[in-house]
């Protein structure tokens, strides 16, 4: 191995390291990285282009393209050249995909960075509330994004954990187990109702996945889960904002209030879908999103305060607002594609004489739960309209793939 070739699986190695270990402790943690990647990758052409590459990851690739190319359909002069932002984004993981791929990072580093950023967004949670009193906790994002992806460490978590539980010591057991309370604790803590709703999408779906593949524990883990959030949902804070949403939703059935937290989603919502009825095949356009939504506000057809957000605060309803049909099936792409990529069947996460491949299982699990918590998470909120929600799940979803393509060359995210 030439010294240029062990800096590079050294940087991705960091890299994986650094996405989930910063993603909430600083401002745009997150970035760090990726601006790794991206740098590493960009630099390091010659090294990497012309390696062979798993059919499937151009299935990949061109589930972020599309997305890139959703996105481009935003830019205009109204927005200059911050409008170029998101897809950017995803056009600049594209070599990354392709370098992750050629310089494999190693798994543990992964394992270490998801571990410090599930602890890190629970301190960080703690200080911000316990010392600083703020109402919520937000980090350095706002508290919706915050405690979503501190709920999404928490899980990750919780299934490696799963996973590897008969062979790990009692140290390295209570040193997960701290990762998914602390990463709880961050959702909590920022009083994220949304993300606490995904629990009851994703929490069954990989409970039983894993049941499915020999490993019945994770139903006790559920159980478990299941009684501690009922504890939590009797503290006051819990349940006040339980409440809120039961007498928000009364309200606006009652009243149409679209004031409220609950009540300016279902106007969103609603709005939402009503344009997309009127365009379903190409949909409004940004522009034409917010100038139809301003008129039928002024014609007294939706409620005022959906002029407050430039989204639906739902990630589907929004792209069927601004782009039709075709905006939805990208989505559903750009959702489904990893789904399918990182599903953990019984071929894919045993070795060739039928064992378990426990840290194979472990990545997938991962990979899985990106998509199935992201589209859960865009039921309330408008995830992808926010940096933290791309930039996590596009360099997420490659660092999940080049560890899977590293621990079997050949054999990485493919099709059964």
């Amino acid at each position: 191995m030439t010294p240029l070739h062990r800096f590079l699986w050294q940087g991705a190695s960091l890299a994986a390291f650094l996405v989930p270990g910063l993603a909430l402790w600083v401002p745009s943690g997150y970035s760090y990285g990726a601006a790794v990647m991206v740098l590493l990758s960009l630099a390091s052409l010659g090294a990497w282009a012309g390696r062979p590459v798993p059919r499937q990851a151009w299935a990949l690739a061109a589930a972020f393209a599309a997305m890139a190319a959703i996105w481009l359909l935003d830019v205009g002069a109204a927005w200059g050249w911050g409008s170029f932002d998101k897809p950017l984004k995803y056009l600049i993981a594209l070599p990354c995909l392709f370098w992750v791929l050629a310089f494999a990072p190693r798994t543990a580093w992964l394992w270490a960075g998801l571990v410090v950023g599930a602890c890190g967004s629970g301190l960080v949670a703690l200080y911000q509330v316990l010392g600083l009193h703020w109402p919520r906790a937000a980090g350095y994002t706002n508290a919706i994004q915050y405690g979503n992806l501190s709920l999404l460490l928490a899980l990750m978590c919780g299934g490696v954990l799963v996973v590897h539980w008969p062979c790990w010591s009692r140290a390295r057991r209570g040193l997960w187990g701290l990762g998914l309370l602390l990463g709880a604790v961050g959702s909590l803590l920022s009083q994220s109702r949304g993300g606490w709703l995904a629990l009851v999408i994703v929490l069954p779906l990989c409970a039983g996945l894993l049941a499915r593949l020999g490993q019945r524990r994770a139903w006790w883990g559920v159980a478990w889960l299941a009684l501690a959030a009922l504890l939590l949902s009797q503290t006051p804070a819990v349940h006040e904002r339980i409440q809120e949403a039961q007498h928000e939703v009364e309200t606006y059935r009652a009243q149409g209030d679209g004031a409220t937290s609950v009540g300016h989603r279902l106007s969103h919502w609603s709005l939402a879908w009503a344009m997309g009825r009127d365009r379903p095949w190409t949909g409004w356009g940004r522009a034409g999103y917010e100038a139809e939504k301003a008129r039928r506000v002024a014609a007294g057809e939706a409620h005022p305060m959906v002029l407050q957000y430039g989204h639906a605060h739902n990630d589907a309803l929004d792209l069927f607002a601004k782009r039709g049909l075709l905006g939805v099936l990208v989505l559903l792409l750009f959702y489904g594609v990893p789904l399918a990529l990182f599903w953990p069947s019984r071929a894919r996460v045993t070795d060739a004489q039928g064992q378990w491949d426990r840290e194979a299982l472990s990545l997938r699990l991962v990979g899985v739960l990106l998509p199935l918590s992201y589209a859960s998470f865009g039921l309330t909120q408008a995830f992808l309209a926010h940096n933290s929600g791309n930039m996590f799940y596009l360099f997420m979803c490659l660092l999940v793939s080049g560890a899977l393509w590293g621990r079997h060359p050949g054999a990485g995210p493919k099709a059964s």
